[in-house]
Formats: C-alpha cells, structure tokens, sequence
C-alpha cells in the first residue's frame, strides 16, 4: 500500500489554523468548515482501523463532537494530528467493546453490507490506487486487518493517509523510535501475509504454479 494523499493534505495548514482559531473564538462556521476539510479523512481512518461501516460513522461523529467541545484545548500547530489522535482513541474503544460481543468473520464482508470492505473514501484516487481493485485489493485489506491493532494504525497513519513519523508520533503520542519500528514491523508482517498468499514472487501459490 502506497501511501495516497487525502482531499485536506492540499489545504494550507496556515489557513487550517486559522479556521481553528475562529472556531475557538466562537465561529460556528469555520468550524463546520474544518468538519467539511477533515471528515473524509477522519472516517477513512476509523473505517480502515474498524473495517465496519457504521462503527466508523459513528466515532466519526463521535470525534467531530469531542473536538468540538474541546477545540478551545487547541494549542498545537498541526490540526489533523490532534483530531486523528481523538479518532484513534475513539476507534479502540470502539474496539475494546467489540471484543467483548460476538465478533464477525472478515470472510462476511463481502455479503454483508454493514461490514465495509475498506474502500477509499477519496472521489479522486490516485493511478496507484486505482490499480489496487478485485483480488489484489482484497488481499491487502485481509493482511491490514490481521496486522496487531497498533501496527495498524501507524500503518494507515502512515501507508494511507501520508502522515511522517512525527506527525504520527504526535498524533498517537508516541516516540519517533516507536513509530519507526512498529511501521518497519508492520510492513514486514504484510511481506509475510502476502507472500503466504502467493501475491508476492515467492510465494508458495506462485512457486507451485510454477513447477
């Protein structure tokens, strides 16, 4: 998975703050307009991180809420760190919750219609990532979502939404060592899960197809 650029990465930070900074002085519009700016991105996270439609709609809203009610506690300089770190956090809850119900086999999703199958959320992807469709596009999402929870997060973070290792740091609170090792590890473990499926030369589908 390369990683694609969303719909807010074109928009100046310096224009994001100021939205931020009219919203704290009690502008309801530049807010609405910062939803508007980040919603696309905030629920592709929560949708890729979850891989369930409404649970991402709903921390979605959930994290525009909180935002809201707290955007007076902005002080930092990058916006989107700050509201994907609330989103972060409301998707493991979400997931700490789930693991206490019934789970769903990721092998239903393609005939339930509650259960996403992680499409990109961008009306505009890029050519890399319109050739990632069908089986192909299948298998990467089966691998992401088999990866440990906090491998794939920074993988999103990173691999999807095009966040560096410092914006990944501040966004999950964590040092920049441990954001480069979980990403090295996390693709790594995606190596292995792809070539276990033959979608990587190598790979024992491939290597038996070949003989």
């Amino acid at each position: 998975m390369s990683a694609r650029p969303t719909r807010e990465v074109a928009q100046s930070e310096t224009d994001t703050l100021e939205l931020v900074r009219r919203a704290q002085s009690g502008d309801l519009g530049s807010f609405n307009t910062l939803v508007i700016r980040y919603q696309d991105g905030a629920y592709s996270l929560a949708l890729r991180f979850l891989g369930s439609r409404p649970a991402a709609e709903d921390v979605t809203q959930e994290a525009f809420i909180k935002a809201f009610r707290a955007i007076e506690s902005f002080r930092g300089e990058r916006f989107r760190s700050w509201l994907f770190s609330i989103v972060a956090n409301l998707a493991r809850d979400e997931l700490r919750r789930r693991k206490r119900r019934p789970q769903i086999s990721i092998d239903r999703t393609r005939d339930d219609p509650d259960v996403a199958t992680i499409e990109p959320q961008d009306p505009d992807p890029t050519p890399e990532a319109a050739l990632l469709s069908g089986e192909l596009r299948e298998t990467l999402e089966r691998a992401l979502m088999q990866l440990p929870e906090e491998w794939r997060l920074v993988v999103v973070l990173s691999d999807v939404h095009g966040l560096s290792y410092d914006e990944i740091a501040d966004t999950l609170a964590l040092r920049l060592g441990t954001v480069k090792s979980r990403l090295s590890r996390a693709r790594g473990r995606m190596r292995d899960l792809l070539r276990a499926t033959g979608e990587l030369s190598g790979g024992p589908e491939r290597h038996r197809a070949g003989r």
